[in-house]
């Protein structure tokens, strides 16, 4: 009589076994590898996915082209930083940026000038309680 309830949890954790496994990192190597062009590197792809999830200051680039920003959103799912990664690389490129510099990254996550045009980064629109369609809409965009 013992041996059905011994069976009935071994099925149990066998069935949870692969779940449970996962690795809690998978998504953002995903995210960083996925924006590592758009970063110039992957230490700056990291830099940008870790500074936005953890909400810790993003230090991006070397030499003269550096930059630093804290996110104003406060801490962010993968979602969020993927949706706010893609929005700034279409907001870039919309301005013919392809291969930006951190300052530019920054102005385009955080907002500053780009092309001589001050510009309100989409963390600082999400910051101000907009959604993401909205901010899709605002940059001329739509997302999925």
């Amino acid at each position: 009589m013992l041996s059905r309830p011994i069976g009935a949890l071994f099925a149990a954790l066998l069935i949870a076994a692969p779940l449970i496994a996962v690795p809690q990192d998978v998504p953002a190597d995903k995210l960083v590898a996925k924006y590592t062009p758009l970063a110039g590197s992957e230490a700056n792809a990291k830099a940008l996915v870790d500074g936005l999830r953890n909400d810790t200051e993003v230090n991006l680039g070397a030499g003269s082209s550096s930059a630093s920003f804290t996110p104003p959103t406060g801490k962010m799912g993968f979602g969020n930083v993927d949706n706010a990664l893609a929005l700034a690389e279409a907001s870039l490129k919309e301005r013919g940026i392809t291969d930006p510099t951190g300052e530019q990254l920054k102005a385009g996550l955080g907002g500053g000038t780009l092309s001589g045009q001050k510009v309100d980064g989409v963390l600082s629109m999400r910051a101000a309680g907009q959604g993401w369609g909205q901010i899709a809409h605002t940059l001329g965009f739509k997302l999925g």
